[in-house]
């Protein structure tokens, strides 16, 4: 696990990266939930590409679950742990933390970016916001 600290600028940096997410289209493995949202945000936030052995390794929502799967991982959350140290309960979570929100999917959750009470989170036609308590598990950055 890789020790994180936030930089000093971090909130105009996180304020930035959603506003880059915005008008950035969805694209399995350069910008999806894991490396294009959850790790921009760490890397914006810290400086330091946690998702970069997960970027471009896959273009396809099959090819995203064959390697979470070869990885070991049997959801989204359970991989984010293994990189990020986890929260003992949501309620901790504070802007710029990623929370996984559970979702009946093959990945279990998806990944978002806490900004409050809310949870940044990527839609079909741009980024929406869902309720931090929608999030089971949360995901300390810096």
């Amino acid at each position: 696990m890789i020790e994180l600290r936030r930089l000093p600028d971090w909130r105009r940096r996180f304020s930035n990266e959603i506003d880059r997410v915005r008008l950035t289209p969805f694209s399995w493995g350069a910008h999806d939930c894991g490396p294009g949202l959850a790790g921009n945000i760490v890397r914006a936030i810290t400086g330091i590409d946690v998702a970069a052995p997960y970027r471009n390794r896959y273009t396809t929502l099959a090819g995203a679950l064959r390697v979470m799967r070869n990885d070991g991982f049997n959801s989204l959350a359970d991989l984010a742990a293994s990189i990020v140290p986890e929260h003992d309960h949501v309620s901790q979570a504070r802007v710029g933390d990623i929370a996984a929100v559970p979702m009946p999917t093959s990945f279990g959750f998806a990944l978002g970016a806490v900004n409050g009470e809310r949870i940044f989170v990527l839609m079909p036609d741009g980024i929406g916001t869902v309720d931090l308590l929608d999030a089971t598990r949360a995901f300390k950055v810096g």
